[in-house]
């Protein structure tokens, strides 16, 4: 993670030990990132903090487990915290999905109509099987041009 100045010149980089951000987001002088291995990550950006961090003064990473049978995938849960509960039939207004090979990735992406159909669609890796469909209760573009999970998500049987 790298920060920039107003004219390009980079201030600091840090590396988060949890993979590369592919989402991030700031509120009340705290960075939370998404990594590429499914952690959530809570930066201290304060200026207190960032000056600290420059004399060498780093906090210790604390990990923090959330429960493991959590049945509603929410952008703060991590993928091994993503639990599933299987249905016969997609509910009515919920979202079909379905996990393919693409080029030699799992990727998840969306089955149900009126949606982009080469868009790939955000998803908890723990839980991805070649094959296996998903009912969601929603889906959000986002800017990237992909589609994120709103809601819970339930394996069709």
């Amino acid at each position: 993670m790298y920060c920039f100045d107003a004219d390009g010149r980079r201030l600091w980089k840090l590396g988060t030990g949890s993979g590369s951000a592919l989402s991030m987001q700031y509120l009340d002088e705290r960075l939370y990132l998404v990594t590429t291995d499914g952690s959530l990550v809570c930066v201290d950006a304060s200026e207190a903090a960032i000056a600290a961090a420059q004399q060498g003064s780093v906090p210790t990473a604390v990990d923090v487990k959330s429960a493991a049978a959590l049945p509603v995938f929410t952008p703060a849960a991590s993928a091994a915290a993503v639990s599933t509960v299987s249905v016969a039939a997609a509910p009515a207004g919920g979202i079909v999905v379905e996990c393919v090979h693409q080029g030699g990735r799992m990727r998840v992406q969306v089955v149900s109509g009126g949606y982009e159909p080469s868009w790939n669609v955000q998803f908890p890796r723990g839980i991805r099987e070649p094959g296996a469909r998903y009912v969601v209760d929603g889906l959000h573009a986002a800017s990237g041009g992909f589609y994120r999970v709103c809601g819970e998500i339930r394996r069709l049987v």
